[in-house]
């Protein structure tokens, strides 16, 4: 298997070499809502694929469509989209490209799965036939500064938590199944306002802004290829994002805002302003949280006392 390579110069791709010049590795994070009819099928051929190009990520494949994060050398990344540019189902996919310095993951991940983000509907929303308004970068920024719009974070509580737009509700979630319950509790007021949505890549508000439209709000937005689009623009940079931008692979975190970047999380424990995520040291909990340097030392990277002393007595045993 050899497909061509795909420059990095075409107009879909969302590219910004870093200020160093092209690095090593490169990160992709791209979805596309389409009918797969053999998932399992696909989903095998394609982990066969990732391997023989030893690729390193997350992609999950449904029969409505493909999501993934991948990572590898620019030649390897480039020999993936030049066979995702010829797959007749991925022709006019929007790749989001970041440059790294290494793999940003350990392993590669292709699975089957019932629904690309995990909604439960029983009718559920397809995007393809109801889906909000997509803004570009400028559009969606000009939008933000309005005085009459309500900004909704697509993304769970722990993501705005280290970063968001100014001014966005944060939704009380901790799965994005939640969001429907949570809409119909916390968001009746709002549905004769315009509701600006966005999450990191655009996958969530694609079902979430079709879910506002379908309960009846009348004008509904979405952020076009989410923060990591939103980050990269050149007029905008990141403007009026506050904080930075959770993203999932072994970074945690990334930059967003490239003209006044201010830090919004606080320490898990003392409520410091801070911005780094860890894991819980516990192997039975690895919750994330938000912890400072002094912090860091003094709870030996646990996120609670009962999770240090459960590993600790674990460890005597």
């Amino acid at each position: 298997m050899s497909p061509k390579t795909y420059p990095a110069a075409d107009p879909r791709f969302v590219y910004q070499p870093s200020a160093e010049g092209e690095k090593p590795y490169r990160i992709l994070l791209y979805y596309k809502y389409v009918t797969i009819e053999d998932p399992e099928g696909f989903a095998q051929e394609h982990r066969e694929l990732c391997k023989c190009l030893e690729l390193k990520g997350r992609i999950l494949v449904a029969p409505e469509g493909i999501n993934g994060t991948v990572s590898g050398t620019v030649d390897q990344t480039d020999a993936y989209l030049g066979y995702m540019n010829e797959h007749p189902l991925f022709r006019d996919l929007v790749f989001k490209i970041d440059d790294a310095d290494e793999h940003a993951f350990q392993k590669m991940f292709v699975r089957p799965k019932k629904e690309l983000v995990t909604f439960r509907l029983e009718d559920d929303v397809n995007p393809n036939e109801m889906t909000g308004t997509h803004l570009k970068p400028k559009e969606f920024f000009e939008m933000l500064q309005r005085d009459d719009v309500i900004v909704l974070d697509g993304r769970n509580d722990y993501e705005f938590d280290i970063g968001h737009f100014r001014g966005a509700i944060r939704p009380e979630v901790e799965s994005f199944r939640e969001f429907p319950d949570w809409i119909r509790e916390n968001m009746e007021q709002f549905k004769d306002k315009p509701i600006l949505t966005y999450c990191t890549g655009g996958i969530r508000c694609e079902k979430l802004s079709g879910f506002l439209m379908r309960e009846g709000f009348k004008e509904v937005y979405q952020l076009d290829g989410g923060i990591a689009t939103y980050g990269k623009d050149p007029e905008v940079q990141g403007k009026l994002f506050d904080g930075k931008m959770y993203v999932f692979d072994e970074r945690i975190s990334v930059p967003v805002n490239q003209v006044e970047p201010v830090v919004v999380g606080k320490c898990h424990h003392c409520g410091k302003t801070e911005d780094r995520y860890i894991n819980c040291a516990n192997d039975f909990c690895h919750k994330q949280h938000i912890v400072c340097p002094d912090c860091y030392e003094k709870h030996n990277q646990f996120c609670s006392k009962e999770c240090e002393e459960y590993w600790l007595n674990r460890a005597e045993v």
